[in-house]
């Protein structure tokens, strides 16, 4: 089988490559990244140990995605993946169109020429903000919960949110690029007859991720408490309330596995997936974890709120359970602890991350 892994360099496509490597016998892979991002070229050598064939390109550039070869699958693992992208100073809306929006036409093109599957990674961040602003939760353990006693609205359960949750604007420009390229991968699947997965992730983390407060933030927080950064809880009356469900590469790359092995053409193709509740951490237990494991660092606050920011985020996996048998396997506490150990040996990893 052959693969072709976009943004092949950052983490989470790294982490796919190397899990599927040792999931699927006989596996090739071919990974472009335009190395953009700061960090990134670390892992072109990781890659190339892997066996994976790393090309410098750019597939905004049509020239670029035509000079790949051929591949059975392809992971669309290439974004800017910050909700203030566009809008933070950073980089301008413009950028992000072109990023995020404009280079899935070359992706897809690629698939309809080569009959490839897409695995389409998309994002929590694709559901209306001031629906999740109004779930209804609790403070529970220094955290915001899920207030399950409550009337839920549509598209949400115990078990946290799912597919059928309210997608309507606003969205944030990033999640509005992310759901857009959700419509054109799954009308281009339908009219050239490929197949497309939508996988719509809870927040990725794990060792060796590139981490900023914007993006990344379980990296961000642990590599920033272990080197004594000022910190600072953002909106939400400045306590660190906020919560994040988390989830490793290593289990998606499971939940892929699965769905490249599935026969069907029809039916569902959009899925969440996430820790869900149980690997769910607001930035105040965050920082209660990281004075256990570091020493005390204490952590400003800051009242003020900040554009497109959410109290709670957690994915539900019953559609993916259901449908494959699928849940994640690695825990909250080796998820952390493995960051806090790839901190301890890289006291350079935030400058690598561009903070």
């Amino acid at each position: 089988m052959r693969l072709l892994i976009t943004g092949a360099c950052g983490f989470v496509a790294a982490e796919l490559a190397e899990a599927l490597l040792g999931r699927i016998e006989g596996l090739s892979i071919t990974g472009i990244d335009n190395l953009m991002r700061p960090g990134a070229a670390v892992n072109v050598d990781r890659l190339r140990r892997l066996g994976v064939r790393f090309v410098h390109g750019d597939i905004r550039m049509a020239s670029d995605m035509a000079s790949l070869p051929a591949a059975d699958w392809v992971i669309d693992a290439a974004a800017n993946p910050s909700v203030l992208a566009g809008v933070d100073g950073k980089s301008s809306s413009r950028q992000l169109f072109e990023h995020n929006l404009a280079s899935i036409a070359n992706v897809l093109e690629y698939c309809r020429t080569h009959s490839a599957g897409l695995f389409l990674l998309s994002s929590s961040r694709v559901y209306n903000i001031p629906a999740l602003c109004g779930l209804p939760l609790r403070e529970r353990e220094n955290a915001y919960v899920l207030d399950e006693s409550a009337a839920l609205p549509h598209g949400i359960t115990a078990d946290g949110i799912g597919p059928e949750f309210s997608t309507a604007v606003p969205v944030s420009l990033y999640g509005a690029t992310k759901l857009s390229c959700e419509v054109m991968a799954l009308e281009y699947g339908a009219t050239f007859d490929f197949p497309v997965w939508v996988t719509r992730c809870g927040v990725l983390a794990g060792a060796g991720q590139f981490g900023t407060p914007a993006q990344g933030i379980f990296a961000y927080w642990i590599n920033a408490h272990l080197r004594r950064r000022p910190m600072r809880y953002v909106g939400f009356n400045g306590q660190g309330l906020q919560a994040r469900d988390a989830l490793h590469p290593r289990d998606l790359a499971a939940l892929l596995a699965a769905q490249m092995g599935c026969q069907r053409r029809a039916g569902q193709r959009v899925y969440t997936a996430g820790g869900g509740v149980t690997r769910c951490r607001s930035l105040a237990q965050l920082t209660e974890w990281c004075d256990g494991r570091f020493g005390a660092h204490r952590v400003e606050s800051d009242p003020r709120p900040r554009p497109f920011d959410i109290p709670w985020v957690a994915m539900s996996n019953a559609d993916a359970t259901r449908d494959f048998g699928w849940r994640p396997e690695v825990s909250m506490d080796d998820l952390l602890e493995g960051i806090a150990h790839h901190a301890a040996q890289h006291p350079e990893w935030l400058e690598l991350s561009g903070v």
